[in-house]
């Protein structure tokens, strides 16, 4: 027996001290990147804000805690989207969820009144290609574009041109679209209810 294990620890020592390495490698590259990362994200929710609503600039208004999909506590920034001439024409804020593969994040815009999105983009995705990643398509997206703030509703067939709380799947991925449409309810409604509270929106018309 004790022949066997040193047997076993001669033929394997290298693959384990191999293993170990190139784990400790990857970790710390993981960590010396992380940063990079999130400023690229940071870089990409700017830019997809600045398309969605008029090119105009995000700025900073509030850090709200919601529940998240899966019902644990989640930080939430939502940016103040405003001109060059300082005059605020809407919000966005990320918002994330499960898919059908990995976390879907999404970049979310509504309107200065938080009565209609404005549209939304994807952040980051590992959607199948083909199939779940064509929530990024223009025929997927445009349907949130002046939907109201309210409930949304996915259904299979109905007119995808209209813009109303009824979002058309996409044929074939019918769960990456759901997560879309649960991901936007969830963070959507809990954000409008804080903002009315802080008074940083009104029910006014």
């Amino acid at each position: 027996m004790l022949k066997m294990i040193k047997h076993f620890i001669q033929q394997s020592w290298l693959l384990i001290v191999a293993s170990f390495f190139f784990g400790l490698l990857i970790a710390a590259t993981n960590y010396a990147l992380s940063e990079r990362i999130e400023q690229n994200k940071v870089e990409k929710f700017n830019r997809l804000t600045a398309a969605l609503l008029a090119e105009a600039k995000p700025e900073l208004a509030a850090e709200l805690e919601i529940d998240s999909l899966s019902g644990k506590g989640q930080s939430v920034k939502v940016y103040k989207v405003v001109t060059k001439k300082g005059e605020c024409i809407g919000w966005s804020f990320k918002a994330d969820g499960p898919g059908f593969a990995d976390k879907i994040e999404l970049v979310v815009t509504v309107d200065k009144g938080f009565e209609r999105i404005a549209g939304f983009d994807v952040l980051a995705s590992n959607e199948t290609p083909g199939f779940g990643d064509k929530i990024k398509d223009d025929y997927y997206r445009r349907q949130f574009k002046g939907a109201p703030s309210d409930v949304l509703e996915l259904v299979k067939t109905g007119k995808p041109e209209r813009s109303d709380s009824e979002i058309v799947a996409i044929t074939g991925a019918t769960v990456s679209s759901e997560a879309v449409v649960k991901i936007i309810n969830n963070s959507l409604l809990q954000i409008k209810k804080q903002m009315l509270e802080k008074g940083l929106i009104s029910n006014d018309k």
